[in-house]
């Protein structure tokens, strides 16, 4: 008995730009028949292609042959050598540029595939002696030989996250110092793989450039596959047992299909594929011809289902059953009904109501003719040869098996709350109705249930009863196992020293509290907020403000974590040497008064102290006589004390001296030791002198 079976094969199955590129060169140079046609290395990886290629006199060479055929090439006797979509390593290149310089019958055509091209430059242009390259892929591949070549500088191929995390787990993150980091990636690799890659650098480290260098025909073929498979009783991957595309292509169909096979051609498809499995999926890895997969697509479209004699006695013998599950192929779809063919003399009949939960369904949408349908019968009558079937109710039990499974693993489902009883919620997942108490739902006792209604929300599945049909969640340990798994999470790559953006949550006299991750926070004390002398924090942040901060020091066991924003960079006092030394002049601006002088800010956060000898030639009473806040004046640094990071200021240090009087002798009107008595007497003990400009 032969029949059709449904064949889903893969948009992007095939040559991808760059092969095709190589292989119509390749075939094109061969059909010309122009000169003797060589290729660096395997053109593809693809056994039969080269066989066929190898069978027309193309000859596949390495880079110490090269300087033997460029000798022997002449006008007659002409050479070309195609650089196959790999590509090669510099020094590769350079040779064979070299030889066909030197000789004008020693052809090079470069079909090295622009997206690896790409990635040779980026290892060209973006390396040097102060960075570190990353290249996730297969260290021994052609491909990443070619482009750690390009590299200068710290180089490192990594196949995984795994080996990646492991390298920096052996040698501490600290391993490549302060030099920026490159990360790119072969143009094959797994996509899920180079994102987990992406992940771990950017949670170590802040100096890194990132390349997105995966071909673009390399994700739409793995992410159509990764659809595809999950939808299918057997998936089959075609492609070389050498091809690295190939062999992440059937990582991706693994994940999501037990039951995959790879194969290079229709000769290899596994047998047990020719009895019952109805749905087959192919994708097929960029080295692989048309003309093979379309013999795959063929192959598998015919339904081999010959079965002997005896078998067939034994199926129309067979009896069917009340309660039994039966398998039966769609031999007719009306407006009302299903018909299927269940073996024997006996036809199955699935109405709407017994389909789907869904009146306004239309079943000729819902199902076509040669569909597989598992049904529970309900009746069966031998003498009309009709069996009453129910696909809703394998559907049921299905999904309540599958929720008693989620039971055992503790797992957390999503769904949105339809109603509100008395005494909890209840949640619809697919035909399932999960009732949550109310003292699982996260409401406050007796607080209002109808504010869920209409909402999604998770629910950890706490107990299924399959035979009573009753299934039980919680909200609140939903909740739960969600925070433990952020705080894990954090706390997995929290250290000392580590920056976060986070989010001001709440302010108190001592400090604000900010959030650096969701659900997760810390505490900045008001002395780590800002170098200036603050009395709270409102006077430089305000809650919801979004403020970058750092890991001083952190409890696990306490949860306690304490966040800093000041650094040595933003140091007043470091910023005040950077800018001036002793004797320099300086605009200042007045910030207070005291009955002994004025402080200014010199440099933001940092004051100094212009004494009130030292704001006026005359004397005065108070510093308020001659300024005003805010006024801003131009001052000469007479001294700065390290040890007690204060700065003395002087205005009349700038000012020019009084001409004497005419009628009076020199220095007679002041006394010898002016300036010491200023100091000396009416200097105020050093106890006195604070940034705040308060005093005793």
């Amino acid at each position: 008995m032969t029949g059709k079976r449904e064949v889903i094969v893969t948009e992007s199955s095939g040559f991808c730009f760059g092969v095709r590129r190589a292989t119509e060169t390749l075939e094109r140079a061969v059909s010309e028949k122009k000169s003797a046609i060589y290729t660096y290395g395997d053109i593809i990886h693809n056994r039969q292609y080269l066989d066929k290629m190898a069978s027309l006199g193309v000859k596949s060479i390495s880079v110490d042959s090269a300087d033997d055929i460029a000798l022997q090439s002449t006008e007659k006797s002409q050479s070309t050598v195609i650089i196959r979509a790999h590509g090669i390593t510099r020094a590769e290149e350079e040779k064979l540029s070299s030889l066909e310089a030197s000789n004008p019958y020693f052809h090079v055509v470069d079909c090295t595939c622009p997206f690896v091209s790409k990635v040779h430059r980026i290892a060209d242009t973006e390396t040097s002696d102060d960075t570190v390259f990353i290249l996730i892929g297969s260290a021994s591949h052609p491909e990443v030989r070619g482009i750690v070549s390009w590299a200068r500088g710290e180089c490192h191929v990594f196949s995984s996250e795994k080996e990646l995390s492991s390298y920096i787990d052996s040698h501490g993150k600290e391993a490549w110092g302060k030099k920026r980091i490159i990360l790119a990636a072969q143009t094959t690799q797994k996509l899920s793989e180079w994102n987990f890659c992406i992940k771990k650098i950017q949670n170590l480290y802040t100096n890194v450039k990132i390349f997105d260098t995966i071909c673009s025909v390399t994700e739409k073929r793995q992410s159509e596959a990764a659809e595809i498979a999950p939808k299918v009783d057997a998936m089959l991957v075609i492609g070389g047992a050498h091809s690295s595309n190939t062999k992440k292509l059937y990582d991706v169909c693994r994940e999501h299909c037990p039951r995959t096979y790879m194969i290079e051609t229709a000769n290899d498809i596994p047998t047990e594929l020719f009895g019952s499995t109805y749905k087959i999926g192919i994708a097929a890895g960029a080295s692989t011809p048309d003309g093979i997969i379309e013999e795959v697509k063929t192959k598998m479209a015919e339904l081999e289902n010959n079965k002997s004699f005896e078998e067939l006695i034994d199926e129309s013998l067979k009896t069917i059953n009340s309660g039994d599950i039966v398998t039966g192929t769609v031999t007719s779809v009306s407006g009302t009904e299903v018909h299927l063919d269940i073996g024997g003399k006996t036809t199955g009949i699935i109405t709407l109501d017994q389909f789907t939960d869904d009146p306004s369904a239309k079943l000729s949408e819902l199902v076509k003719v040669g569909d597989e349908i598992k049904a529970f019968v309900i009746k069966n009558s031998d003498i009309d040869g009709i069996a009453m079937l129910s696909k809703r109710r394998v559907d049921s039990d299905a999904a309540w098996f599958a929720m008693e499974e989620k039971a055992r693993e503790g797992a957390i489902i999503e769904g949105k709350i339809s109603e509100a009883v008395k005494s909890g919620l209840v949640m619809m997942v697919g035909s399932v109705r999960v009732f949550i108490p109310a003292s699982l739902s996260g409401v406050p006792r007796n607080g209002d249930l109808t504010s869920l209604v209409g909402t999604t929300q998770k629910v950890k599945i706490k107990e299924v009863d399959v035979r009573g049909k009753r299934a039980y969640g919680s909200i609140r340990d939903a909740a739960r196992a969600e925070r433990r798994a952020r705080e894990e999470a954090f706390w997995s790559t929290a250290e000392i020293g580590k920056w976060y953006t986070g989010t001001v949550k709440n302010m108190t006299v001592y400090g604000v509290f900010v959030e650096i991750a969701p659900g997760i926070e810390g505490m900045i004390h008001i002395s780590e907020l800002t170098w200036k002398h603050i009395r709270h924090p409102s006077e430089v942040v305000s809650v919801g403000d979004t403020i970058d901060t750092y890991i001083i020091d952190m409890n696990r066991a306490d949860h306690r974590i304490s966040l800093g924003c000041k650094t040595e960079e933003t140091n007043p006092w470091r910023l005040l040497h950077e800018k001036y030394s002793v004797g320099d002049t300086a605009k200042v601006k007045i910030v207070s008064f005291t009955p002994f002088g004025a402080f200014a800010e010199v440099v933001p956060g940092q004051d100094g102290l212009i004494h009130i000898s030292e704001i006026s030639r005359e004397r005065i009473a108070k510093p308020s006589d001659v300024l005003n806040i805010g006024d801003e004046v131009d001052v000469k640094i007479i001294a700065i004390d390290d040890e007690k990071q204060k700065v003395s200021l002087s205005i009349k240090a700038l000012l020019e001296p009084e001409e004497p009087a005419a009628d009076a002798p020199a220095e007679a009107e002041a006394p010898a030791a002016y300036s010491d008595v200023v100091y000396s007497t009416d200097a105020p003990d050093e106890s006195i002198y604070s940034d705040d400009g308060e005093n005793a």
